[in-house]
């Protein structure tokens, strides 16, 4: 396994705005013919109960714009079974490597578990591919730099599923216009609640399933024994992912930072209280674990319950809680964002957006609101992040949610976590993108990875 540091030293009220119709910039997306429309390849999506799996949601949509010419999955039962969705032709492959080889596919969608998506993510960008990946992009902070530098080297578009950035009635949109108008004041706050996470564990181990290429699935995380839970659940094993903070925190941090104006920027400090799951020890070394020194019962291990400040270099505060509730007051949400200035308050989550200074926007108010949110979404029709993507393929500008403000992101999801492993609060560069004299925080931006295999296909 690579050592950690010397991978560090190389790199309702608002009906009126939901009214308001938007300029779609590029319609010719929608009438090319299928000879010319890009050759598009999937890579992870989900399977049995797998239309509702968010990696073959998204091949499926992908589907719909381009011409969907291959299938991959470390399961062939998914890989199977995607392809009988779509009318039995496509190519299958269980490596993706094998698949970048052989068709050299134009677009790429990524649906796999989250520690696969940035490295299948550099290799289809550097195969030619533009990309489509899922969120959270990044497991590491490391991770968000490299992929940042490979995006700008190869000029190719990438697109992460943060669909908040196009979808849900504009709420989140409006929201941060709203923030960005002043109406709030010049002292903005923002409360982010992303739910709690579950605590269970240890789980008994089985054999893989015969379908299923487990070490792949493994790929450059440490070897495990397998089991139905890690398999399933593994946004709540850290090997695999973050936890809550990097499934909803890549949402609604997204849309605080961005609210806030830090979108290309992040946090200077991060501090936190939390807790981790029973099967985690007291002053537990975090760095020995992820780097496969040290091992942990197989069980969920991410942080079940916390409140977190990332503070801002204007003394702005994102606090991020599994539920924000107030002393003394009628503010208590478990899901949303409530943004807080001296001049009043505004809560969104993809139910509703709402607040006085919301319902008391005049017709005037209104349209300047709109003409901002045009203007944050580039002047594109909102509604439909597949096709805000293939917009940007066609005229080879970066789409809404970018790699380099999901990297800034992700960046600050991470901080969240690694000031809940150490237990203190952490300084950060954001133009360096480092940890101000603290070796201890340092070692915990990247991981080694285990070599990866070729497949048995």
């Amino acid at each position: 396994m690579k050592s950690r540091r010397k991978f560090l030293k190389h790199s309702a009220a608002t009906s009126a705005l939901l009214a308001t119709p938007y300029v779609w910039s590029s319609q010719s997306v929608w009438a090319r013919d299928l000879n010319s429309k890009p050759k598009v390849a999937a890579i992870g999506v989900g399977g049995s109960r797998g239309r509702y799996n968010q990696g073959g949601y998204i091949a499926r949509k992908a589907a719909e714009l381009g011409t969907m010419i291959a299938v991959c999955d470390v399961d062939d039962l998914h890989t199977a079974e995607f392809n009988k969705s779509l009318g039995g032709k496509l190519s299958m492959y269980r490596d993706y490597r094998d698949l970048l080889e052989k068709e050299k596919p134009e677009v790429v969608t990524i649906g796999t578990p989250d520690h696969w998506h940035v490295p299948i993510s550099i290799a289809a960008l550097q195969s030619g591919a533009d990309v489509y990946c899922e969120k959270p992009l990044t497991l590491t902070i490391q991770e968000g730099i490299d992929i940042c530098k490979v995006v700008e080297e190869t000029g190719r578009v990438f697109q992460v599923g943060t669909q908040q950035r196009s979808e849900n009635d504009n709420r989140f949109l409006m929201a941060i216009a709203i923030v960005q108008s002043g109406r709030l004041g010049k002292n903005v706050n923002a409360f982010a609640s992303i739910g709690d996470a579950p605590d269970d564990g240890p789980f008994e181990s089985s054999p893989a399933p015969s379908n299923l290429d487990w070490d792949l699935w493994l790929g450059p995380a440490p070897k495990a024994e397998y089991s139905e839970r890690r398999r399933k659940e593994f946004r709540w094993f850290f090997e695999y992912s973050g936890g809550k903070m990097t499934d909803w925190g890549a949402h609604h941090i997204d849309i605080a930072q961005w609210a806030l104006g830090f979108d290309h920027s992040g946090p200077v400090k991060a501090r936190a209280k939390g807790e981790f799951p029973s099967i985690v020890p007291d002053n537990f070394d975090w760095d020995a674990f992820l780097e496969g020194k040290q091992t942990l019962p197989s069980g969920f291990n991410t942080a079940t319950n916390f409140s977190i400040d990332l503070e801002y270099e204007n003394g702005s505060v994102l606090n991020v809680s599994d539920h924000y509730k107030r002393a003394n007051s009628n503010i208590d949400f478990g899901n949303g964002i409530l943004f807080e200035g001296e001049k009043g308050r505004v809560f969104v989550n993809r139910g509703k957006l709402e607040g006085k200074i919301v319902e008391q926007l005049s017709e005037k108010d209104h349209e300047e609101i709109n003409e901002r949110v045009a203007k944050l979404y580039k002047g594109r029709q909102t509604g439909h992040h597949m096709r805000n993507f293939f917009e940007s393929i066609e005229d080879r500008e970066q789409p809404i949610s970018d790699v380099l403000t999901h990297h800034r992101t992700m960046t600050s999801c991470h901080l969240c976590n690694i000031t809940l492993m150490l237990g203190r609060e952490v300084k950060w560069n954001p133009q360096k993108e480092n940890f101000l004299g603290d070796d201890q925080a340092n070692a915990l931006m990247a991981r080694g990875s285990r070599k990866v295999a070729r497949a048995n296909s």
